[in-house]
């Protein structure tokens, strides 16, 4: 087990130091996130899953804090209104609980970021396109091969990892780093 363990941990490691070639479309991301506060705007997250978790944890670091105490920011998670994510899915479909979510919440100037660890998770993809609809910005948190979600994104961060743990891991830390840079923007 220590032999698997020891493993496992070698190859996030690697993943992760491979995850500073993304450093310019972490900025970016951040910079898109700031851009959309500053203008009065919010930021939405979306996911399945343990992405939905992660789009959770990431929505509460800017409403709580991340480092610093300091104001809310604008964030929210579709993944946590289970009354909504339950009607719409019956009425409509599963497909459709984030697009009809966002369509009520959402306006242009905003940002979506969509997690999603293959790129092709259908209500994530129909959620990015209502963005673009609405003109919202769209931030494609994805796996190494990006999927679906890389194309409909404005800015893509294909994480280099194939599995779907390790894809998870480096979200979480990106999404930190996005989290990170724009508090010590506006507060620091």
């Amino acid at each position: 087990m220590q032999t698997y363990i020891t493993e496992q941990l070698q190859q996030l490691s690697r993943a992760a130091a491979d995850l500073c070639s993304l450093a310019p479309q972490i900025e970016q991301a951040a910079l898109m996130c700031l851009d959309s506060l500053r203008t009065g705007h919010k930021i939405i997250f979306c996911g399945n899953g343990g992405s939905a978790a992660q789009s959770q944890h990431l929505a509460a670091e800017l409403v709580g804090r991340y480092k610093l105490d300091r104001p809310a920011l604008p964030a929210l998670s579709l993944t946590v209104d289970t009354s909504n994510i339950t009607a719409i899915a019956n009425d409509y479909s599963y497909e459709q609980i984030f697009a009809r979510q966002l369509e009520a919440v959402g306006v242009a100037g905003d940002v979506l970021i969509g997690l999603s660890t293959s790129g092709h998770s259908r209500n994530v993809v129909l959620a990015m396109q209502r963005a673009q609809d609405i003109g919202i910005r769209r931030i494609a948190l994805v796996g190494a091969r990006g999927g679906e979600m890389q194309a409909l994104a404005d800015l893509a961060l294909p994480v280099p990892a194939d599995s779907s743990a390790h894809i998870q891991e480096l979200h979480i830390a990106a999404g930190h780093l996005i989290c990170d840079l724009i508090e010590s923007s506006l507060y620091a």
